[in-house]
């Protein structure tokens, strides 16, 4: 079984993937770019890069492999040590190791442990289907040329005197009937404002006198302004503490969470049908990855969760 497949799973939903006992992949999107050199057009993906220091075992993988393979979770733990330990002799005996579609590993000078990631796989759901495109400069200057070309060999030939004085012909006779028309419209329409104006303005004034006398303003004690402060927890980066088949477990976590003083909630049901408590939400990767770290002190299940925007 090859545990990289697993791990191409999951880099599609998540941003931080972690092999225990090995490190962690992280991903981070990229917008689309030109490559001038190449003309070349690339649609927006994700940037795998690779952390030696995150090693420990967040239950995100093999949780994925235990659902997958219908295995209990210390199966699955077997499996991905037993992948680390050929992962690790690969690097000491060939100094390079490589995951399909994900990067490839290798020992520098230095003997110090490099990544590289493969480009062949664009692991953003959002650009799914869009490839790379060759960009073809517009040739202006040549079409330009085959115009001229064009018109060197097929001139357009008529008669100065006789085309200038057709077109006066028909331009008085034409301005002779706009004038006509246009006198005769203009005196129609005066008169038709005119009318509409007078009775809109006696309409107005006559709703207006009415307002007057029906409005009324009693303002003898008014009231103090009242203000709320809520606390409104947003984001799309979520500290996940657990998900529970039973809706009221998971109440009962969040309410046992807030008591340890966690802005803990509720964030719905995942397509499993599992209600999911986070400890708390965030803006940004960062806020999000420094709130993990502190509450992974008291609870190593606990992972981070990314909704795709």
């Amino acid at each position: 079984m090859n545990i990289s497949n697993y791990i191409q799973d999951l880099l599609y939903r998540y941003e931080c993937v972690v092999l225990p006992g090995f490190g962690a992949f992280l991903s981070q999107k990229q917008s689309a770019y030109i490559d001038k050199n190449s003309n070349e057009f690339y649609p927006p993906n994700k940037l795998i890069s690779f952390n030696r220091q995150l090693i420990k075992n967040d239950g995100l993988l093999a949780n994925y492999i235990a659902e997958v393979e219908s295995v209990n979770y210390n199966s699955a733990n077997n499996m991905i040590q037993e992948f680390v330990y050929d992962l690790e002799n690969s690097l000491q005996n060939d100094a390079k190791a490589e995951l399909a579609n994900i990067g490839r590993f290798f020992l520098d000078n230095e003997d110090k442990l490099q990544f590289e990631p493969f480009t062949e796989v664009n692991f953003l759901t959002q650009s799914f289907g869009l490839n790379s495109y060759k960009t073809i400069p517009v040739q202006r200057e040549v079409y330009k040329k085959q115009v001229e070309e064009i018109e060197e060999k097929a001139p357009l030939l008529f008669t100065p005197e006789k085309r200038k004085s057709s077109f006066l012909k028909y331009a008085a006779i034409g301005l002779l009937a706009l004038g006509i028309s246009s006198f005769a419209g203009l005196n129609i329409y005066s008169s038709q404002v005119s009318k509409h104006n007078i009775a809109e303005q006696q309409e107005a004034e006559s709703q207006l006198q009415q307002q007057i006398q029906q409005a009324t303003f009693v303002i003898d004690n008014p009231l103090p302004a009242v203000t709320f402060e809520v606390e409104k927890q947003s984001g799309n980066y979520h500290i996940v503490a657990g998900a529970f088949r039973v809706e009221e477990n998971a109440q009962k976590k969040v309410d046992e969470l807030r008591t340890d003083g966690h802005k803990a909630r509720l964030i719905g049901a995942n397509k499993y049908g599992l209600h999911q408590v986070v400890y708390s939400s965030h803006q940004t990767r960062r806020e999000a990855i420094n709130k993990l770290y502190e509450v992974k002190r008291s609870n190593e299940a606990a992972w981070l969760l990314v909704e795709e925007l």
